[in-house]
């Protein structure tokens, strides 16, 4: 059972920052961040594949989005830039215990999950 607390949220202007942390109780294969999609239940943001480092965007949010670990930490973060008015939502944590060196961006690939964190940028 992996256990994954977000916090860091809040509001802030369009063309703002935020970063978002993830303390987990252990790391997984790949850990994420999702947010709400219509039609798709939580689309996935930024994954990061633990074991290498290896990243992933959506393309809404590449250029002005950074996962990153501290791995000292167990903690997961997502630094936003330039954050703009849709990119208003819950944002969750998610762990996935899948290996293969990829991190899938469905959010049925993950396992566990957090109790989310609420970004509001207004315009």
């Amino acid at each position: 059972q992996v256990q994954l607390v977000e916090s860091g949220g809040g509001s802030v202007q369009a063309g703002g920052s935020l970063r978002l942390s993830c303390e987990a109780s252990k790391y997984t294969y790949c850990m994420g961040w999702f947010r709400p999609a219509p039609g798709k239940g939580r689309a996935g943001v930024a994954r990061i594949y633990i074991e290498g480092g290896s990243t992933y965007y959506a393309a809404s949010v590449k250029g002005r989005f950074t996962i990153s670990q501290d791995n000292a930490k167990n903690t997961l973060y997502l630094q936003m830039n330039s954050l703009k008015p849709e990119d208003t939502a819950m944002y969750y944590c998610a762990a996935g215990e899948r290996s293969g060196g990829f991190c899938y961006s469905d959010q049925y690939e993950y396992n566990y999950w957090g109790q989310g964190t609420q970004v509001t940028v207004s315009s």
